[in-house]
């Protein structure tokens, strides 16, 4: 039998008003990672700051960082950072935030690295030996908040790059429902959706284990049972708590279990067209457990904790209650041309074979299989 390795995050505080926990840190100065104006202006970034000063910190803030976040933004926080000297990074907002603070804080640390020294799984040298790291999640969606994964987008040649690293699992994760219980609806769906395809693709991981299915099944349940009113009753907390709560889970599956097929088109299909992530997932799954079925019998766990025949049909159910399209043709956040689409297909098909989450993908699929999923996704077939 192979040696495997089970790893949960340092410390995770949950509940409504766990924010407050930030006034228990121990530094002398704080660097707070923000996306849009959200966080300012729901009051969070201003609570979290009084927080800190509660704790003895000064803090500074670096925002604007974009939903999918570049290299550039790394680097240009990582510089902000060297500049300012923190203690702590404090992530708080959406996954993108959480990422992009992740990848600051390597180059906060080791500025002598270019993004290419990071992007093999496991590159990253050993953090803090300057600052520690929080997150706090304002999505309950990417589980960014207590993962070895982050995102981050080279916008020159257009793909996105799962960067991998145990050293990048924050040292606490604060998980108050009060911030996502902000977000507006068509959010919390891509987001929720989110949770449900990390839940399911580590449920059915080739790297899943009896210590990582546990975690993804309890995940999947909680999505199914809570998002459509998370969706429908934004201040529902007892919704959103469930939610939240779902999100940190599918995270300790899959920063151990690891990804799929969903994963890997989601990303490249996202770098090249601006596609929100989750939104990406959710389109994608329903035609990817109907390829990989035909290689393991992982999703009857899945159906027979929820009490269904075809996961396949219940994702479709679940989008299609919350008003996600079931292709990319017929989904308007971004202009998915068909004359585009055609054009990048080939590329953008070998770049997700090539994704690291392909690795642990049931079957072993061939170039050919990701085209037709792609194709089939699309036109909605």
């Amino acid at each position: 039998m192979s040696i495997n390795a089970f790893s949960v995050p340092r410390n995770i505080v949950y509940g409504e008003g766990s924010l407050a926990k930030l006034a228990e840190l121990d530094g002398t100065k704080a660097m707070l990672v923000t996306g849009g104006s959200s966080m300012k202006r729901f009051g969070f970034l201003d609570a979290a700051a009084a927080y800190l000063a509660e704790a003895g910190m000064e803090t500074a803030v670096i925002d604007g960082v974009e939903p999918n976040p570049s290299v550039e933004t790394v680097r240009k926080g990582a510089e902000q950072m060297i500049a300012f000297e923190p203690d702590w990074i404090i992530a708080i907002g959406g996954g993108s935030a959480l990422d992009a603070a992740k990848v600051m804080w390597c180059f906060y640390e080791h500025p002598e690295l270019s993004f290419e020294d990071i992007i093999s799984p496991g590159s990253m040298p050993a953090l803090r030996t300057r600052a520690k790291f929080a997150a706090i999640p304002s999505t309950s969606g990417t589980a960014s908040e207590i993962t070895a994964f982050s995102v981050i987008t080279d916008t020159q040649n257009h793909i996105k790059y799962p960067i991998v690293s145990g050293e990048m699992v924050p040292d606490l994760a604060i998980l108050d429902p009060n911030l996502p219980a902000k977000m507006p609806a068509h959010i919390t769906a891509n987001t929720g959706m989110d949770v449900m395809a990390h839940a399911v693709e580590a449920a059915v991981s080739t790297a899943a284990t009896s210590f990582t299915t546990p975690y993804a099944i309890e995940a999947i349940k909680l999505v199914a049972a809570n998002l459509p009113t998370a969706c429908s009753q934004p201040e529902n907390m007892e919704a959103r708590t469930h939610m939240h709560n779902a999100s940190a889970l599918a995270g300790m599956a899959f920063t151990n279990a690891s990804l799929g097929l969903v994963h890997s088109l989601a990303h490249k299909i996202g770098g090249e067209f601006g596609v929100t992530h989750g939104l990406a997932n959710a389109i994608l799954m329903p035609y990817i457990i109907t390829f990989n079925k035909q290689f393991t019998d992982a999703y009857q766990q899945i159906e027979a904790a929820l009490g269904i025949e075809d996961l396949a049909q219940e994702i479709r159910r679940l989008n299609a209650l919350m008003n996600i399209p079931s292709s990319f043709s017929a989904c308007d956040e971004v202009d998915f041309s068909e004359e585009k689409f055609l054009s990048v297909l080939d590329r953008m098909s070998a770049r997700a074979l090539a994704d690291p989450c392909t690795l642990t993908n049931p079957g072993a699929p061939a170039e050919a299989d990701v085209k037709a999923i792609y194709t089939a996704a699309y036109y909605g077939r």
